[in-house]
């Protein structure tokens, strides 16, 4: 069964954010669009360039309305001292996310059991906390945060624009599709 549009299970985890230690649920996302960015694990090759990435494009999901969560199977002491000695973390103002328990990767389907990590998931997620998309793919392959950018945009439009579609490719401010019968094979 997809995650798409159902609602966040209820969580508490702890997260370093901005030189602390703080507490994230599934409350905390109300009223806010979040992203959520799964990495299999703090200290590994890809895991910091995407986390640098999105460090760089985090100004645009502020513009957005939107707060960007780091999740991976550390502990939030981890994240501390991953903050704090990899010069691409050290950008992140976002929370780092610990999932020792691995309770939040499994609610997002992202958990692999054998190896007590998380593949690399990327969630939208609305302000009322229902999931609007999903990425998840294998560890191996980084993402770029500029499609995710896309992406929470395209949901954020779509949700304050009943009955509009983004099309492929779509960018803020780009046509949408009212779809109609009148449509059906001539696109």
């Amino acid at each position: 069964m997809s995650l798409i549009n159902t609602q966040v299970q209820p969580f508490k985890n702890e997260a370093f954010h901005n030189g602390k230690f703080v507490t994230v649920t599934n409350e905390t996302l109300k009223g806010k669009w979040s992203v959520f960015i799964f990495m299999p694990a703090a200290f590994t090759f890809n895991c910091p360039t995407e986390v640098e990435d999105a460090a760089e494009h985090y100004a645009e999901f502020q513009k957005a309305g939107a707060e960007v969560y780091i999740v991976t199977t550390d502990t939030h002491f981890a994240h501390k001292v991953w903050h704090e000695t990899s010069p691409a973390v050290g950008k992140a103002q976002f929370p780092l996310i610990g999932d020792p328990t691995h309770k939040l990767t499994r609610a997002f389907d992202v958990h692999i059991d054998e190896d007590g990590l998380a593949l690399r998931g990327t969630f939208v997620i609305s302000h009322d906390g229902v999931i609007k998309t999903m990425e998840v793919h294998s560890n191996e392959i980084a993402r770029d945060v500029k499609e995710t950018v896309r992406k929470l945009k395209a949901a954020q439009y779509t949700a304050s624009h009943p009955g509009q579609v983004c099309p492929a490719k779509w960018n803020e401010g780009a046509k949408t599709i009212t779809p109609s019968l009148d449509l059906v094979g001539k696109i």
